[in-house]
């Protein structure tokens, strides 16, 4: 059977995640690479890369905390909902994705408010609005909010095949 296109863009969209927190983590490794090299041969420590590496730390794991509620692996009462009736498992499957998405909702807003709020502030030490800060927390509340939807709605990736 034939995934809704929904969830095939999703896929795309997941995928997107996936390969902006790889690039963000390698980045931060670079930058504290870079921190550590001019600290210690250049003896001068470069002001800019902590505040850098905190923004793309955010985003990293906002788009990793993204991903797993879309596989279900994040925001889930596992323990609890798998020793019930089909019943209780599908309340809380259902009660779980709801707190998933008000989550994500609340991330997304107040997320946004902090980076709008923030944006005109220039970041100590980095020269960039310290409103992005708050990328992480606004986007990836977004991506929660829609990925939980997804799964609301029925959709989402298919479960592993188990051997």
């Amino acid at each position: 059977m034939q995934r809704p296109s929904f969830s095939r863009l999703l896929d795309k969209v997941e995928a997107a995640c996936l390969a902006g927190a790889g690039v963000t983590l390698v980045s931060i490794a670079l930058l504290q690479a870079w921190q550590v090299f001019g600290r210690y041969v250049l003896n001068a420590s470069p002001g800019w890369t902590e505040p850098l590496a905190l923004i793309l730390m955010g985003l990293t794991v906002m788009l990793g905390a993204a991903v797993a509620v879309r596989h279900e692996t994040h925001f889930r009462f596992g323990m609890i909902a798998e020793g019930g009736s089909p019943a209780r498992r599908a309340g809380l499957t259902l009660l779980s994705r709801l707190v998933a998405a008000g989550s994500g909702l609340l991330m997304a807003i107040h997320g946004t408010r902090l980076l709008l709020d923030d944006w005109a502030v220039p970041m100590a030490g980095a020269g960039v609005p310290s409103g992005l800060r708050f990328l992480g927390l606004a986007l990836g509340g977004l991506l929660i909010l829609i990925f939980a939807l997804e799964r609301i709605l029925g959709g989402g990736p298919r479960p592993q095949e188990t051997e």
